[in-house]
């Protein structure tokens, strides 16, 4: 399985040192160059920036159609990150795009891109017995990453995992 991954699915989870569930759930994660540098290009470092220098299961690729990261830009304003990663997933035919913003993951839908985020990772988890439960993790990213969810979908991602 062909896993692409956006930069704020790795500093959210980093953030609650839940970071290994990708490499659990997928085996491999790609991330494009733009999505490095964000995560390594900063002082002081965020949540992610060391381990994405360091764990094997993370794999760096460049773009190699920019054409497509600029129409992103101009046209969806995406930031670099979730444009490369669009651009990237498109280009090797991933099998499945990692990516919360709404704009990113709008563009990607149109694209045809299979997608999931933050909340769809925590449940794949729970429903494959990597983590106990959602509601502690859920309310620590909340808490310490400033993660946004609306309540309404808060409640719906517990209820799924049989967590309400």
């Amino acid at each position: 399985m062909i896993v692409i991954s956006d930069t704020s699915v790795i500093t959210n989870l980093a953030a609650i040192q839940q970071l290994q569930l990708l490499m659990q759930l997928y085996n491999q994660v790609i991330i494009p160059e733009a999505v490095y540098r964000e995560l390594t290009d900063i002082d002081p470092p965020v949540p992610g920036t060391l381990e994405v220098q360091s764990v094997s299961w993370l794999e760096v690729r460049q773009v190699n159609d920019f054409s497509i990261v600029e129409q992103l830009q101009n046209n969806a304003r995406l930031d670099p990150g979730e444009s490369e990663a669009i651009a990237l997933a498109l280009e090797i035919g991933a099998d499945l795009l990692l990516i919360d913003e709404r704009r990113g993951r709008a563009e990607a839908n149109r694209l045809g891109l299979r997608i999931t985020g933050l909340l769809g990772i925590l449940v794949e988890a729970k429903q494959k017995n990597l983590i106990l439960a959602v509601k502690p993790l859920l309310d620590a990213l909340i808490e310490t990453s400033e993660f946004r969810v609306s309540t309404a979908l808060y409640n719906r991602i517990l209820e799924i995992v049989k967590e309400d």
